[in-house]
């Protein structure tokens, strides 16, 4: 937090703790919507009701809980009136608005769209029908369209006049029966005679996406072209809605964030329970039982090869960097390969190619690591076949942990579940197994001769 940021969160502090609501109302006043939602995370729950209460402007609030990630928002407008509520969201745009509903308990969202006016229900009754991770879900409805036979100038008068609609970054061109025809850009309408009509000078190849578009698809597309906004169509191919830059970077933040709740193996619905500590330890502890049953495995293996391993107690030694080397390496293929399905730098026409390049990784990792742990073993227990053993298994089970790390994601992604799972605990865990199968399997084989060499 910067300087004026931190000076501000100290002042309302101060104020929310004396009392002084009249100054606090004051502050809020001459503070930037922007600045006031920075605030809340830094807040309790009670100071955030406070401060959010005292925002007299039904436009700011609107706008402070379009900053806000829209959980909070929800918390924050469940505890005001009914009727403060349905005032606030009508002054959002209605694809913050349908965000905020679907945080909502369904008692209320119900109760605030039957009290909404029929345009602004209507509206966004139409949002909520679609899934809240597809194009459709995080479309906005205003958006800004003309006839292609309009001329120059009355494009230009219509957009003067288009105050109340989404920001204006391309002029979208339809046929009379509302099918997107073309673009073109505000630029383009100031470089021709103001006789010519649209469709003269339009681009024909329109860069779109259907409704029920995936919003991570949509955010690949937007960053891939450059643009700064996207026209979302219908199975028609009916002009309904426009996706902006701002809600693309909202995507981009959102799935970043799911990613890493899942590589940790926690959830983001941990948020909606703030405080609350046996629902969020209720939400944790599946990850956490998996890998309980995951180390009763990994010790059941152990006890497969206790002849082996009372054979030569040595091994028992190097199976924490066994185990732990091959979970590290795993992980890293894992995360460079969900980090590539997520911004379309890897897909299934290119896998083969990343396959074979994490193989050759892991092998030259897994050489290096192998050679250093083999010569420990060597010097440490004085068996040169110990040394062997410990070696080739490192060598094994890097090679075989950095191609699990691309063959994991990838087969979550082929059916349809996040690969971000892929590096959960879940997948460190069959790291684990693995290693020690190899570990034991290769020790078991080489058992005669590290007897001999004790």
């Amino acid at each position: 937090m910067d300087q004026k940021l931190q000076l501000l969160l100290d002042t309302v502090k101060k104020l929310i703790r004396r009392g002084a609501y009249p100054n606090l109302t004051k502050v809020i006043g001459k503070t930037h919507p922007a600045d006031i939602a920075h605030l809340f995370p830094h807040l309790t729950p009670k100071e955030q009701q406070t401060l959010f209460n005292l925002i007299d402007d039904t436009e700011t609030a609107a706008s402070v809980l379009s900053e806000l990630d829209y959980v909070s928002g929800a918390q924050l407008l469940e505890k005001i009136g009914q009727e403060a509520i349905t005032e606030v969201l009508q002054e959002m745009p209605y694809d913050d608005a349908v965000e905020i509903i679907r945080n909502m308990p369904e008692q209320i969202a119900e109760e605030i769209l039957s009290t909404m006016k029929d345009e602004h229900s209507d509206e966004i009754e139409q949002l909520l029908k679609y899934d809240e991770d597809t194009a459709g879900g995080i479309m906005s409805t205003e958006f800004f369209c003309l006839p292609e036979d309009t001329t120059v100038q009355q494009a230009i008068e219509a957009l003067q006049q288009a105050a109340d609609v989404e920001m204006v970054f391309y002029v979208y061109v339809v046929d009379r029966h509302n099918h997107l025809v073309g673009v073109l850009s505000l630029r383009q309408l100031l470089m021709v005679s103001p006789a010519t009509r649209l469709k003269e000078i339009m681009v024909a190849d329109v860069i779109s996406v259907r409704t029920d578009k995936d919003q991570e698809e949509v955010a690949q597309l937007v960053e891939r072209y450059n643009l700064l906004a996207l026209p979302v169509v219908d199975e028609w191919n009916k002009l309904v809605g426009l996706i902006t830059v701002d809600d693309v970077i909202d995507v981009l933040r959102e799935e970043a964030t799911e990613d890493i709740y899942i590589m940790a193996g926690a959830s983001e619905e941990e948020l909606l329970y703030g405080h609350k500590s046996f629902k969020v330890a209720r939400l944790r502890l599946p990850w956490l039982i998996t890998n309980l049953f995951g180390g009763i495995v990994t010790g059941y293996l152990m006890w497969t090869f206790k002849l082996t391993l009372e054979s030569v107690i040595a091994l028992i030694s190097f199976i924490p960097v066994i185990t732990g080397m091959g979970g590290n390496v795993g992980g890293q293929s894992a995360t460079i390969v969900v980090r590539g399905f997520a911004t379309g730098n890897i897909d299934f026409s290119s896998l083969r190619k990343v396959f074979f390049k994490e193989l050759r990784v892991g092998i030259i990792m897994g050489a290096v690591c192998g050679l250093t742990v083999g010569l420990v073993a060597y010097l440490w227990h004085h068996n040169i076949y110990l040394g062997m053993v410990v070696g080739l298994a490192m060598v094994s089970a890097m090679t075989v942990a950095a191609t699990m790390g691309v063959l994991a994601p990838s087969f979550f992604k082929r059916v349809g579940i996040d690969p971000a799972i892929a590096s959960s605990p879940f997948v460190q865990t069959a790291n684990d197994i693995t290693g020690i199968l190899i570990y034991f399997g290769t020790a078991t084989l080489f058992l005669p001769f590290l007897q001999g060499g004790m």
